[in-house]
């Protein structure tokens, strides 16, 4: 019998985040550290307002997404590893990205979550359309 994943959530998702869900799956009594990172649409970007963005998934982002957090939970002893992302339009404050890793100690925790965020953002083919105060737009992470 093989030994379960610590991949415990992995989503995309049209509708609203939910933090507590995301908590709520790494739960157990064996981790003292849980390290959340929320990436929320904020007002600005590069100098210019943001009134809002839609993102969107090739067919493969939940593969290379599930991909991701497996790598993560081999490259750290970690118990848990979540990341649910949402695609569609976002307004400003809308939770875009959520992430979390438990585990025994805060520093692993907190170095498997920041490789998750950040290879998730490398790697996953999840694309942002920003639309700016000023009418413009811009694509963002599209080939």
């Amino acid at each position: 019998m093989s030994e379960p994943t610590p991949v415990r959530l992995v989503d995309l998702r049209d509708a609203p985040l939910d933090v507590a869900e995301v908590v709520a799956a790494l739960d157990d009594d064996a981790s003292g550290g849980l390290t959340l990172f929320v990436g929320r649409v904020r007002d600005h970007d590069h100098g210019q307002g943001v009134v809002g963005l839609d993102y969107s998934a090739h067919p493969t982002a939940m593969d290379t997404l599930r991909e991701v957090c497996e790598r993560v939970a081999a490259a750290h002893d970690v118990h848990g590893v979540a990341a649910v992302h949402r695609v569609g339009s976002l307004d400003i404050g809308d939770i875009a990205v959520v992430v979390a890793t438990t585990s025994a100690h805060r520093g692993t925790s907190f170095d498997a979550s920041r490789m998750l965020i950040d290879t998730l953002k490398a790697e996953v083919p999840i694309w942002k359309h920003q639309r700016f105060t000023d009418g413009s737009e811009e694509w963002v992470g599209s080939p």
